[in-house]
């Protein structure tokens, strides 16, 4: 389906009827060496609809989740409602027990208060540091703080977008308008991070038992906002479909958060009618979101701590998409395979060998490697039914020189097919993840 799609800007605040902020209420009190982020930067995040709006998400997987996730996930289960949501960076309120549990409770409470709404109208999100507990004094004088900054202009989503970033370096925002039924909709977005990504996002938290990974100081925060009118069962499928297609198909270190949070509010003030998960609208809603959250999520990887290179693996052929997956997944996160990368060396041998070590069902003397540009349907392969081609050395690394490039394997034995936007690995990443025993702050979460 060919779907026009209009970029504005905005992102959060382009949708009728939303308000955000952010501000510096030094929640991050770490210290002054290389990985505490330390200086006033803003850690304070409000996100406002102004009238109540449809709510969906999805949260990590990581049997270790923040009391953040667990608040949300309760809120979630009860409501489908939702009006605010607030956000801070520097603190992941992870590993801190009842107080934790207790802060993250206490975070939603008093922005309901400090905003006048009913309660369980907020949800909130956290990312940073974990294991140690929220500087609450700090946090109630931001979330006042943010709310009497609240705006409605580009600059607001600006602050928002920064508040929440955390190891990031470039803010990640998105703002879409297009037709659905005949009216103007927007839908915006706006996610952070950089380091221990690997998403693996379910609408409970609760872990499939087909997910592949797990793992554990960056975290995966995304905040999505719509004007359109969509019913709360049909905004959650929606947002599972996007969140399979795009956030929980990157991987910087193939690391997952305990923090991984994806919220949509939809507040219906573009005026369209409702639709149902098999009618045209819907499809059109989706395709919009899907493409709001892939864009997003590609801004992620490409601001991968220590990131020089980019790198879509596209896995054809397999057996099953859980094949394909697993056979995508090794190749992702393998070390060897994304230090390659990081040299601009086309070592097909790593890759066979990732392939092979997968949990996928492979047949050596069938698999197919090769290369291209992004999007590109000409394809340079350097391994056809498991032997070398004629390709030569300087044709290889010319394909894998680029900042991005696509990597293509064909397992041949199937018609299934998954794929990772995955990063290469470098000594800045390494440099940066190492910790500084001199200075606590870069210890520990």
């Amino acid at each position: 389906m060919k779907l026009k799609l209009k970029n504005i800007q905005g992102s959060i605040v382009a949708p009728i009827g939303f308000l955000a902020g952010g501000v510096f209420c030094d929640i991050k009190k770490l210290g002054t060496g290389k990985g505490s982020n330390k200086g006033r930067k803003l850690d304070l995040a409000l996100i406002v609809s102004e009238t109540p709006a449809t709510v969906a998400g999805l949260f990590t997987t990581n049997q270790v989740c923040a009391a953040p996730v667990k608040v949300c996930v309760e809120r979630l289960k009860k409501k489908n409602l939702a009006q605010v949501v607030v956000v801070n960076s520097g603190n992941a309120n992870a590993c801190t027990g009842k107080q934790g549990m207790a802060d993250a409770r206490e975070m939603v409470s008093f922005t309901e208060k400090t905003l006048g709404l009913s309660t369980g109208r907020a949800l909130v999100g956290s990312t940073g540091r974990i294991g140690v507990t929220m500087p609450m004094d700090n946090v109630r004088a931001g979330i006042m703080a943010a709310a009497m900054e609240l705006g409605t202009t580009p600059a607001h989503a600006d602050r928002a977008t920064e508040a929440i970033m955390t190891s990031d370096t470039k803010p990640k925002q998105i703002a879409v308008e297009f037709l659905l039924g005949g009216k103007k909709v927007r839908i915006g977005g706006i996610c952070k991070g950089a380091g221990m990504i690997q998403p693996g996002m379910s609408p409970t938290g609760a872990r499939p038992a087909a997910l592949p990974h797990g793992g554990l100081h960056a975290t995966m925060l995304g905040f999505i906002t719509t004007d359109a009118a969509v019913e709360q069962k049909v905004l959650q499928a929606a947002l599972t479909e996007a969140v399979a297609n795009s956030f929980n198909r990157i991987t910087v270190d193939g690391d997952m958060s305990t923090n991984d949070t994806v919220l949509v509010l939809a507040n219906g003030l573009a005026g369209n009618k409702k639709f149902k998960v098999q009618s045209s609208e819907f499809r059109v809603f989706q395709a919009a979101l899907n493409h709001v959250c892939l864009e997003l999520a590609k801004k992620i990887v490409r601001d991968g701590e220590g990131v020089h290179r980019v790198v879509t693996v596209r896995v054809n052929g397999a057996k099953t998409i859980q094949d394909a997956d697993a056979a995508a997944r090794a190749v992702a996160n393998s070390a060897l395979v994304k230090t390659s990368w990081h040299g601009g060396d086309p070592n097909w041998g790593r890759i066979i060998d990732a392939i092979g070590y997968s949990a996928a069902t492979v047949v050596e003397e069938k698999i197919d490697i090769g290369y291209s540009a992004p999007g590109a349907k000409k394809i340079l392969w350097s391994l056809k039914r498991g032997q070398p081609t004629k390709a030569t050395f300087k044709q290889l690394c010319a394909a894998v020189a680029p900042k991005e490039f696509e990597l293509h394997i064909n397992l041949n034995l199937g018609k299934a097919n998954a794929v990772m936007y995955a990063a290469d690995l470098t000594e800045e990443y390494v440099d940066f993840n190492k910790g500084d025993v001199t200075d606590a702050s870069s210890l520990g979460g």
